[in-house]
């Protein structure tokens, strides 16, 4: 049974919306890594292969949209840690790549999604500490 308290969490909204941002711009990632697009992204970057990360991390990202909207106290921890993986492909260090030019767009919309799912986690951590 899952552990939910709606009164003692912020409305999740935001960050399920932001969930379904980054799954969507992960999953395209994914499309352009098979099809090898241009600019696609590298097969591998060490410690592993893209392909099977980038799975990992639409599956980490499913589970964290279906705990938060179920009110699953641990939906916010499963959240930041698929923001975490958002950030190996739209991390800070794109703005240094070569094709900052061309994927722009993504890494800026990404990285706002990951704010708001970092703000959403603070405040909901705030708020079950301070609610006895």
């Amino acid at each position: 049974m899952l552990e939910s308290d709606s009164s003692a969490r912020p409305n999740s909204d935001p960050a399920s919306a932001a969930i379904l941002v980054l799954l969507t711009l992960t999953g395209v990632m994914l499309l352009v890594l098979f099809s090898r697009t241009a600019p696609h992204p590298p097969l591998d970057v060490p410690p592993f292969a893209l392909g099977p990360f980038l799975g990992a991390s639409l599956a980490i990202g499913a589970a964290a949209y279906h705990l938060l909207c179920r009110g699953a106290r641990i939906g916010g921890v499963i959240a930041v840690l698929f923001a975490l993986t958002a950030l190996v492909s739209f991390g800070p260090q794109k703005y240094f790549v070569p094709e900052f030019d061309r994927i722009w767009p993504a890494v800026i919309v990404a990285q706002a999604a990951v704010i708001v799912i970092l703000a959403w986690s603070f405040r909901a951590f705030r708020k079950e500490k301070e609610t006895p």
